[in-house]
């Protein structure tokens, strides 16, 4: 049988939960026809969520879930493909979940280059309890904790992953779907640790705080933004600090956590390593 996008979604629980102009919607429907292009049965897949605005991600997907405490939604995905190497593992995260409360889980997944796919949308602030900044939230920017700006630079995601070991990092925008649709082909046909950062909308806090209030006004935002890699590399110091490289940024065919420890396994049952 043919599947198609809807038999990944759970169309009875929509309308969907998010902000009108929320990024996340965007999302679920790349990664639903993501998964309905590779052809994994809704069964063999699992997909792990923490708290947040894109923890309920899971509530619109016809998969197994997980649905964990605030930080730990890579754990529980490492500890089920450890399991069951068999299985799609998805974590889907936002940037709090992942990066600010859960950031030594993200640093251990792609340090053993795990096969989870880490999907994170990243709207640059804790979008749910109240626009307060994040880890991710760029230096000077203003949030509900940061009202005459954050003084704290944010993280580079994709930075971090591929410093830490991941073999497979990618960035898009909730403006450029295409290039999302084709990163995550790519990740989930990655047999490592893949994290897909996608850059998104919350005009209901950070939009309206940093002179971005409307849905266009984001969307134009990303737009204007995020440009392929092969432009931003040949992009001036000054022209750089306005733009992120979209697109696949690093990959690379280092031994995945699985390889590796299969010769753990014959080792132990008395095979020659």
């Amino acid at each position: 049988m043919t599947l198609g996008y809807r038999d990944y979604l759970l169309q009875d629980k929509f309308p969907l939960f998010w902000c009108p102009g929320c990024g996340n919607g965007i999302i679920i429907a790349s990664l639903a026809r993501a998964l309905a292009r590779r052809g994994t049965p809704p069964n063999r897949v699992v997909t792990t969520t923490g708290i947040g605005c894109f923890g309920k991600a899971d509530d619109y997907l016809a998969t197994n879930s997980i649905h964990g405490t605030h930080g730990r939604a890579l754990a529980f995905a490492s500890g089920v493909k450890a399991s069951n190497p068999e299985l799609t593992v998805l974590s889907l995260m936002g940037d709090g979940d992942c990066a600010t409360i859960g950031g030594n889980h993200f640093l251990h997944a792609a340090r053993r280059n795990i096969g989870v796919t880490a999907v994170v949308s990243n709207n640059l602030n804790y979008g749910m309890t109240g626009g307060q900044y994040s880890a991710t939230t760029p230096a000077g920017q203003f949030s509900s904790t940061s009202l005459y700006g954050n003084p704290e630079e944010g993280f580079d995601l994709c930075a971090v992953a591929e410093a830490a070991g991941a073999s497979l990092v990618a960035r898009s925008t909730v403006y450029h779907v295409g290039v999302l649709d084709r990163i995550l082909d790519r990740a989930l046909e990655n047999p490592g640790f893949s994290l897909v950062e996608v850059m998104s909308s919350c005009p209901v806090h950070y939009g309206r705080r940093n002179r971005l209030p409307t849905p266009v006004d984001m969307m134009k935002h990303w737009r204007d933004h995020g440009v392929p890699k092969s432009r931003y590399d040949a992009m001036t110091e000054e022209e750089r600090r306005e733009h992120l490289p979209i697109g696949v940024l690093h990959e690379t065919s280092r031994a995945d956590f699985h390889s590796r420890y299969a010769h753990v396994q014959r080792a132990a049952a008395g095979g020659v390593e």
